[in-house]
Protein backbone atom coordinates (compact mmCIF):
# COMPACT_ATOMS: atom_id res chain seq x y z
CA UNK A 1 0.00 0.00 0.00
CA UNK A 2 1.67 3.64 -1.01
CA UNK A 3 1.48 6.21 1.36
CA UNK A 4 2.22 9.81 0.79
CA UNK A 5 5.29 12.20 2.06
CA UNK A 6 4.13 11.55 5.89
CA UNK A 7 6.94 12.16 8.51
CA UNK A 8 4.98 10.58 11.57
CA UNK A 9 3.47 13.75 12.79
CA UNK A 10 0.83 13.81 15.45
CA UNK A 11 -1.21 17.12 16.10
CA UNK A 12 0.09 19.65 19.07
CA UNK A 13 3.06 18.01 19.56
CA UNK A 14 4.64 21.19 19.34
CA UNK A 15 2.62 21.75 22.83
CA UNK A 16 2.98 19.85 26.12
CA UNK A 17 -0.07 17.67 26.59
CA UNK A 18 -1.83 17.86 29.73
CA UNK A 19 -0.16 21.00 30.32
CA UNK A 20 -0.56 23.39 27.63
CA UNK A 21 -4.00 21.73 26.37
CA UNK A 22 -6.29 19.19 28.03
CA UNK A 23 -5.80 15.49 26.41
CA UNK A 24 -8.27 13.38 25.07
CA UNK A 25 -7.60 9.57 24.06
CA UNK A 26 -8.51 9.93 20.07
CA UNK A 27 -9.65 7.10 18.03
CA UNK A 28 -7.20 5.18 15.79
CA UNK A 29 -6.36 6.42 12.62
CA UNK A 30 -5.06 3.04 11.37
CA UNK A 31 -6.32 -0.16 11.83
CA UNK A 32 -9.48 0.62 14.22
CA UNK A 33 -11.12 -2.09 12.43
CA UNK A 34 -10.53 -4.50 10.87
CA UNK A 35 -9.98 -4.03 7.05
CA UNK A 36 -12.66 -4.67 4.59
CA UNK A 37 -12.21 -7.23 2.06
CA UNK A 38 -14.15 -6.94 -1.59
CA UNK A 39 -12.94 -10.33 -3.13
CA UNK A 40 -10.12 -9.08 -5.70
CA UNK A 41 -7.72 -11.02 -7.58
CA UNK A 42 -3.92 -9.96 -7.31
CA UNK A 43 -4.20 -8.78 -10.94
CA UNK A 44 -7.37 -6.33 -9.90
CA UNK A 45 -5.76 -5.19 -5.97
CA UNK A 46 -2.37 -3.87 -8.61
CA UNK A 47 -5.05 -2.28 -10.81
CA UNK A 48 -6.69 -0.23 -8.01
CA UNK A 49 -3.78 0.92 -6.47
CA UNK A 50 -2.28 1.82 -9.90
CA UNK A 51 -5.19 4.01 -10.44
CA UNK A 52 -5.39 5.16 -7.31
CA UNK A 53 -1.71 6.29 -7.50
CA UNK A 54 -1.82 7.38 -10.85
CA UNK A 55 -4.84 9.79 -10.32
CA UNK A 56 -5.91 12.59 -8.33
CA UNK A 57 -8.55 11.44 -5.65
CA UNK A 58 -10.85 14.27 -4.25
CA UNK A 59 -12.70 14.03 -1.06
CA UNK A 60 -15.88 16.50 -1.44
CA UNK A 61 -16.82 15.84 2.07
CA UNK A 62 -15.31 14.84 5.09
CA UNK A 63 -13.76 14.80 8.81
CA UNK A 64 -10.45 13.70 8.82
CA UNK A 65 -10.38 14.29 12.50
CA UNK A 66 -10.13 11.48 14.80
CA UNK A 67 -12.76 11.46 17.70
CA UNK A 68 -11.95 10.34 21.15
CA UNK A 69 -12.33 6.92 22.22
CA UNK A 70 -14.81 8.12 25.16
CA UNK A 71 -17.03 10.25 22.31
CA UNK A 72 -20.48 9.42 24.44
CA UNK A 73 -19.15 10.70 27.52
CA UNK A 74 -16.43 13.64 26.14
CA UNK A 75 -17.22 14.37 22.67
CA UNK A 76 -18.77 17.75 24.25
CA UNK A 77 -15.82 18.86 25.99
CA UNK A 78 -13.64 18.06 23.32
CA UNK A 79 -15.38 20.59 20.91
CA UNK A 80 -14.79 23.45 23.54
CA UNK A 81 -11.31 22.74 23.30
CA UNK A 82 -10.91 22.95 19.75
CA UNK A 83 -7.56 20.80 19.13
CA UNK A 84 -9.31 18.56 17.54
CA UNK A 85 -6.58 15.54 16.16
CA UNK A 86 -6.18 15.08 12.52
CA UNK A 87 -5.94 11.54 11.14
CA UNK A 88 -2.06 12.19 9.37
CA UNK A 89 -0.58 8.80 9.17
CA UNK A 90 -4.77 7.56 8.24
CA UNK A 91 -5.01 10.42 5.55
CA UNK A 92 -1.55 9.44 4.35
CA UNK A 93 -2.56 5.57 3.30
CA UNK A 94 -5.95 6.90 2.32
CA UNK A 95 -4.74 7.43 -1.79
CA UNK A 96 -6.55 10.85 -1.49
CA UNK A 97 -4.85 14.28 -2.89
CA UNK A 98 -7.62 16.27 -1.79
CA UNK A 99 -10.06 17.04 0.63
CA UNK A 100 -13.05 18.63 1.46
CA UNK A 101 -12.87 19.54 5.23
CA UNK A 102 -15.82 20.67 7.08
CA UNK A 103 -14.84 22.44 10.15
CA UNK A 104 -16.83 24.22 13.01
CA UNK A 105 -17.52 21.18 14.86
CA UNK A 106 -14.82 22.56 17.76
CA UNK A 107 -15.35 25.52 19.97
CA UNK A 108 -19.04 25.12 20.25
CA UNK A 109 -20.10 26.92 23.07
CA UNK A 110 -23.53 27.58 22.15
CA UNK A 111 -26.44 24.47 21.46
CA UNK A 112 -26.13 24.43 18.09
CA UNK A 113 -22.83 25.52 17.51
CA UNK A 114 -21.07 27.00 13.91
CA UNK A 115 -21.28 30.46 15.28
CA UNK A 116 -18.80 32.99 14.33
CA UNK A 117 -16.61 33.25 16.91
CA UNK A 118 -16.80 29.24 16.97
CA UNK A 119 -16.03 28.54 13.22
CA UNK A 120 -13.07 31.15 12.91
CA UNK A 121 -11.77 30.04 15.90
CA UNK A 122 -11.79 26.01 15.14
CA UNK A 123 -10.11 27.26 11.44
CA UNK A 124 -7.30 29.15 13.24
CA UNK A 125 -6.49 25.99 15.33
CA UNK A 126 -6.96 23.75 12.47
CA UNK A 127 -4.01 25.98 10.08
CA UNK A 128 -1.86 26.17 13.25
CA UNK A 129 -1.56 22.56 13.88
CA UNK A 130 -0.94 22.51 9.73
CA UNK A 131 1.83 24.98 10.16
CA UNK A 132 3.97 22.77 12.09
CA UNK A 133 4.31 20.11 9.57
CA UNK A 134 4.83 19.20 6.08
CA UNK A 135 2.23 17.06 4.70
CA UNK A 136 -1.25 18.37 5.00
CA UNK A 137 -1.29 21.63 2.72
CA UNK A 138 -3.92 24.64 3.02
CA UNK A 139 -5.41 24.68 -0.88
CA UNK A 140 -7.01 27.35 -2.26
CA UNK A 141 -7.13 26.17 -5.79
CA UNK A 142 -7.22 23.43 -8.15
CA UNK A 143 -3.02 23.92 -8.66
CA UNK A 144 -2.73 23.76 -4.85
CA UNK A 145 -4.55 20.06 -5.14
CA UNK A 146 -2.27 19.14 -8.60
CA UNK A 147 0.40 20.00 -6.34
CA UNK A 148 -0.07 18.18 -3.99
CA UNK A 149 -0.48 15.07 -6.24
CA UNK A 150 2.67 15.88 -8.02
CA UNK A 151 4.52 16.25 -4.26
CA UNK A 152 3.48 13.50 -2.70
CA UNK A 153 1.20 15.74 -0.16
CA UNK A 154 -2.23 15.70 0.93
CA UNK A 155 -4.27 19.31 -0.45
CA UNK A 156 -7.32 20.08 2.55
CA UNK A 157 -9.66 22.88 1.38
CA UNK A 158 -11.61 23.91 4.52
CA UNK A 159 -15.49 24.29 3.76
CA UNK A 160 -18.27 25.01 5.98
CA UNK A 161 -21.46 22.68 6.04
CA UNK A 162 -24.23 26.33 6.62
CA UNK A 163 -24.03 29.57 6.35
CA UNK A 164 -25.75 30.78 9.08
CA UNK A 165 -22.36 32.34 10.85
CA UNK A 166 -22.26 35.09 8.04
CA UNK A 167 -26.26 36.78 9.72
CA UNK A 168 -27.27 39.21 7.30
CA UNK A 169 -23.55 40.33 6.42
CA UNK A 170 -22.58 39.16 3.29
CA UNK A 171 -19.09 40.89 3.42
CA UNK A 172 -18.15 38.01 5.82
CA UNK A 173 -18.29 35.48 2.90
CA UNK A 174 -15.15 37.93 1.75
CA UNK A 175 -13.64 37.19 5.12
CA UNK A 176 -13.93 33.96 5.17
CA UNK A 177 -12.88 33.68 1.67
CA UNK A 178 -9.47 35.72 2.76
CA UNK A 179 -9.11 33.13 5.33
CA UNK A 180 -9.16 30.16 3.25
CA UNK A 181 -12.89 28.91 2.94
CA UNK A 182 -13.12 28.06 -0.26
CA UNK A 183 -17.04 25.84 0.02
CA UNK A 184 -19.82 26.48 2.05
CA UNK A 185 -23.34 25.06 1.86
CA UNK A 186 -26.59 27.41 1.96
CA UNK A 187 -28.52 25.52 5.21
CA UNK A 188 -26.99 22.91 7.42
CA UNK A 189 -30.48 21.29 7.99
CA UNK A 190 -32.62 24.26 9.87
CA UNK A 191 -33.33 27.37 7.85
CA UNK A 192 -31.13 30.26 8.02
CA UNK A 193 -31.29 34.09 6.63
CA UNK A 194 -29.93 32.53 3.08
CA UNK A 195 -32.58 29.76 2.78
CA UNK A 196 -34.57 26.58 4.11
CA UNK A 197 -33.02 23.13 5.32
CA UNK A 198 -33.87 19.82 4.41
CA UNK A 199 -35.46 19.49 8.16
CA UNK A 200 -38.10 22.47 7.80
CA UNK A 201 -42.03 21.42 6.96
CA UNK A 202 -41.88 24.68 4.55
CA UNK A 203 -38.78 25.33 2.28
CA UNK A 204 -39.49 29.17 1.76
CA UNK A 205 -36.61 29.08 -0.94
CA UNK A 206 -34.01 30.97 -1.45
CA UNK A 207 -34.50 34.70 0.37
CA UNK A 208 -33.38 38.15 -1.17
CA UNK A 209 -30.48 38.09 0.87
CA UNK A 210 -29.50 34.20 -0.11
CA UNK A 211 -29.32 35.91 -3.80
CA UNK A 212 -26.74 38.41 -2.40
CA UNK A 213 -25.01 35.67 -0.97
CA UNK A 214 -25.46 33.48 -4.25
CA UNK A 215 -23.89 36.15 -5.95
CA UNK A 216 -20.79 37.10 -3.72
CA UNK A 217 -19.79 33.58 -3.75
CA UNK A 218 -19.65 33.46 -7.44
CA UNK A 219 -17.52 36.47 -7.77
CA UNK A 220 -15.48 35.36 -4.56
CA UNK A 221 -14.65 31.68 -5.88
CA UNK A 222 -16.48 29.88 -3.13
CA UNK A 223 -18.16 26.17 -3.87
CA UNK A 224 -21.85 26.44 -3.20
CA UNK A 225 -22.70 23.52 -0.98
CA UNK A 226 -26.69 21.94 -1.16
CA UNK A 227 -25.98 19.04 0.39
CA UNK A 228 -28.28 19.91 3.81
CA UNK A 229 -30.80 22.45 2.00
CA UNK A 230 -34.27 22.01 1.32
CA UNK A 231 -35.39 20.90 -2.21
CA UNK A 232 -36.86 24.49 -3.13
CA UNK A 233 -34.31 26.16 -1.71
CA UNK A 234 -31.19 24.05 -3.84
CA UNK A 235 -33.46 24.64 -7.13
CA UNK A 236 -33.48 28.19 -6.56
CA UNK A 237 -29.82 28.37 -5.67
CA UNK A 238 -29.00 25.92 -8.95
CA UNK A 239 -30.82 28.65 -11.06
CA UNK A 240 -29.68 32.02 -9.41
CA UNK A 241 -25.97 30.78 -9.27
CA UNK A 242 -24.02 31.45 -12.24
CA UNK A 243 -21.83 29.19 -11.52
CA UNK A 244 -22.09 25.22 -10.99
CA UNK A 245 -23.05 23.92 -7.75
CA UNK A 246 -21.87 21.25 -5.78
CA UNK A 247 -23.80 18.34 -3.59
CA UNK A 248 -21.18 17.30 -1.90
CA UNK A 249 -22.20 14.70 0.48
CA UNK A 250 -25.96 13.31 -0.19
CA UNK A 251 -27.85 10.36 -2.42
CA UNK A 252 -30.83 9.37 -4.36
CA UNK A 253 -34.26 9.72 -2.68
CA UNK A 254 -35.00 8.02 -5.65
CA UNK A 255 -33.14 4.80 -3.97
CA UNK A 256 -33.90 5.98 -0.26
CA UNK A 257 -36.82 7.95 0.41
CA UNK A 258 -35.97 10.19 3.23
CA UNK A 259 -35.01 13.61 3.53
CA UNK A 260 -31.37 13.46 3.91
CA UNK A 261 -31.62 12.47 0.07
CA UNK A 262 -31.51 14.21 -2.99
CA UNK A 263 -34.92 14.19 -5.65
CA UNK A 264 -34.09 13.58 -8.89
CA UNK A 265 -35.04 16.76 -10.08
CA UNK A 266 -32.20 18.63 -7.68
CA UNK A 267 -29.15 15.70 -8.94
CA UNK A 268 -30.74 16.61 -12.86
CA UNK A 269 -30.94 20.37 -12.38
CA UNK A 270 -27.38 20.43 -10.45
CA UNK A 271 -25.55 18.44 -13.57
CA UNK A 272 -27.34 20.49 -16.19
CA UNK A 273 -25.78 23.53 -14.51
CA UNK A 274 -22.40 22.03 -15.08
CA UNK A 275 -22.20 20.80 -10.92
CA UNK A 276 -22.05 17.61 -9.47
CA UNK A 277 -22.97 15.01 -6.63
CA UNK A 278 -20.89 13.08 -4.33
CA UNK A 279 -21.84 10.18 -3.29
CA UNK A 280 -22.12 10.08 1.52
CA UNK A 281 -21.69 7.21 3.35
CA UNK A 282 -22.23 8.69 7.07
CA UNK A 283 -24.27 5.76 9.04
CA UNK A 284 -27.68 5.20 7.59
CA UNK A 285 -27.87 7.80 5.11
CA UNK A 286 -27.61 6.04 1.60
CA UNK A 287 -29.10 2.70 2.70
CA UNK A 288 -30.86 0.79 -0.20
CA UNK A 289 -33.97 -1.61 -0.39
CA UNK A 290 -31.21 -4.10 -1.36
CA UNK A 291 -28.58 -3.21 1.27
CA UNK A 292 -31.02 -2.49 4.07
CA UNK A 293 -27.38 -2.90 6.01
CA UNK A 294 -25.46 -0.25 5.39
CA UNK A 295 -22.08 -1.42 3.66
CA UNK A 296 -20.09 -0.19 0.31
CA UNK A 297 -22.68 -1.80 -1.61
CA UNK A 298 -25.72 0.38 -0.55
CA UNK A 299 -23.44 3.52 -0.82
CA UNK A 300 -22.83 2.19 -4.41
CA UNK A 301 -26.09 1.53 -4.92
CA UNK A 302 -26.75 5.36 -4.95
CA UNK A 303 -23.49 5.67 -7.18
CA UNK A 304 -25.38 3.12 -9.64
CA UNK A 305 -28.51 5.10 -9.83
CA UNK A 306 -27.22 8.67 -10.08
CA UNK A 307 -25.05 7.54 -12.77
CA UNK A 308 -28.14 6.17 -14.74
CA UNK A 309 -29.69 9.41 -14.06
CA UNK A 310 -27.48 12.21 -14.82
CA UNK A 311 -24.20 10.24 -16.37
CA UNK A 312 -20.74 9.24 -14.92
CA UNK A 313 -18.93 12.82 -15.49
CA UNK A 314 -21.50 14.48 -12.74
CA UNK A 315 -21.28 11.87 -9.98
CA UNK A 316 -18.74 11.52 -7.16
CA UNK A 317 -17.54 10.68 -3.30
CA UNK A 318 -17.81 12.71 -0.48
CA UNK A 319 -18.31 10.26 2.41
CA UNK A 320 -18.30 12.30 4.86
CA UNK A 321 -16.73 10.22 7.80
CA UNK A 322 -14.40 10.77 10.68
CA UNK A 323 -11.98 8.82 12.44
CA UNK A 324 -13.52 7.54 15.61
CA UNK A 325 -17.57 6.39 16.11
CA UNK A 326 -19.92 7.46 13.74
CA UNK A 327 -22.82 6.36 15.19
CA UNK A 328 -21.40 7.97 18.92
CA UNK A 329 -21.36 11.77 17.48
CA UNK A 330 -24.73 11.13 15.67
CA UNK A 331 -26.42 10.31 19.03
CA UNK A 332 -24.83 12.98 21.57
CA UNK A 333 -24.88 15.67 18.82
CA UNK A 334 -28.47 15.08 18.18
CA UNK A 335 -29.17 14.94 22.07
CA UNK A 336 -27.13 18.85 22.20
CA UNK A 337 -29.52 20.41 20.01
CA UNK A 338 -32.44 18.64 21.18
CA UNK A 339 -33.94 17.39 17.85
CA UNK A 340 -35.30 13.93 16.93
CA UNK A 341 -32.21 11.37 16.54
CA UNK A 342 -32.75 11.82 12.21
CA UNK A 343 -30.32 8.64 11.62
CA UNK A 344 -33.22 6.71 12.97
CA UNK A 345 -35.84 8.14 10.68
CA UNK A 346 -37.24 6.60 6.87
CA UNK A 347 -37.56 3.14 5.83
CA UNK A 348 -37.24 0.41 7.37
CA UNK A 349 -33.10 -0.77 7.96
CA UNK A 350 -30.56 -3.64 9.61
CA UNK A 351 -28.72 -1.86 12.73
CA UNK A 352 -25.14 -1.37 12.34
CA UNK A 353 -22.00 -0.60 14.53
CA UNK A 354 -19.99 0.76 11.38
CA UNK A 355 -20.76 1.37 7.42
CA UNK A 356 -18.15 -2.04 6.20
CA UNK A 357 -16.14 -0.80 3.39
CA UNK A 358 -16.86 3.04 4.02
CA UNK A 359 -15.59 3.81 7.49
CA UNK A 360 -13.37 6.15 7.71
CA UNK A 361 -11.42 8.54 5.60
CA UNK A 362 -8.69 6.50 5.50
CA UNK A 363 -10.05 3.68 3.90
CA UNK A 364 -12.83 5.17 1.81
CA UNK A 365 -11.69 5.77 -1.51
CA UNK A 366 -9.14 2.84 -1.65
CA UNK A 367 -12.25 0.72 -1.17
CA UNK A 368 -14.37 2.69 -3.87
CA UNK A 369 -11.82 2.27 -6.22
CA UNK A 370 -10.97 -1.37 -5.76
CA UNK A 371 -14.82 -1.47 -5.83
CA UNK A 372 -15.49 0.31 -9.21
CA UNK A 373 -12.10 -2.32 -10.59
CA UNK A 374 -13.80 -5.53 -9.18
CA UNK A 375 -17.40 -3.92 -10.78
CA UNK A 376 -15.76 -4.01 -14.40
CA UNK A 377 -15.50 0.22 -14.92
CA UNK A 378 -12.81 1.05 -17.14
CA UNK A 379 -9.80 3.18 -16.33
CA UNK A 380 -11.38 6.62 -17.67
CA UNK A 381 -14.50 5.96 -15.69
CA UNK A 382 -13.06 5.62 -12.46
CA UNK A 383 -10.35 8.47 -12.93
CA UNK A 384 -13.13 10.68 -13.57
CA UNK A 385 -15.25 9.85 -10.29
CA UNK A 386 -12.48 9.59 -7.72
CA UNK A 387 -11.29 12.97 -8.78
CA UNK A 388 -11.38 14.17 -12.34
CA UNK A 389 -15.00 15.39 -12.32
CA UNK A 390 -14.20 17.26 -9.19
CA UNK A 391 -11.25 19.04 -10.67
CA UNK A 392 -13.15 19.94 -13.94
CA UNK A 393 -16.15 21.12 -11.75
CA UNK A 394 -13.64 22.94 -8.96
CA UNK A 395 -11.84 24.66 -12.36
CA UNK A 396 -15.15 26.47 -13.16
CA UNK A 397 -15.91 27.48 -10.10
CA UNK A 398 -12.63 28.70 -8.56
Amino acid sequence: MATKRYTGYQSFSYLEAGKDYTEFTPSADVDRLPEHHLGLTADEQERAERLLTENIAVSLHDHPVRLPQKAKTELLQWNREARLAYGYEGLSRSGLDAVFDNLGWGACESRNGWKWDDVITDLGMRFCDFAHQDYVIRAESVADIRRAHAEGQLAVVAGLEGAALIENEIDRLDVLHGLGVRQIGIAYSDANSLGSGLREKTDGGLTSLGRRAVRRMNQLGIAIDLSHAGDRTALEVIEASDKPVLITHAGARGVWNTARMKPDEVIRACAEKGGMIGIEAAPYTTVSPQHRRHTIESVMDHFRYCVNLVGIEHVGFGPDTFFGDHLDLHHVMSHKWGVTDTIRSGPEFKTIESVAGLENPGECFRNITRWLVKHGYSDKDISAVIGGNALRVLEKIW
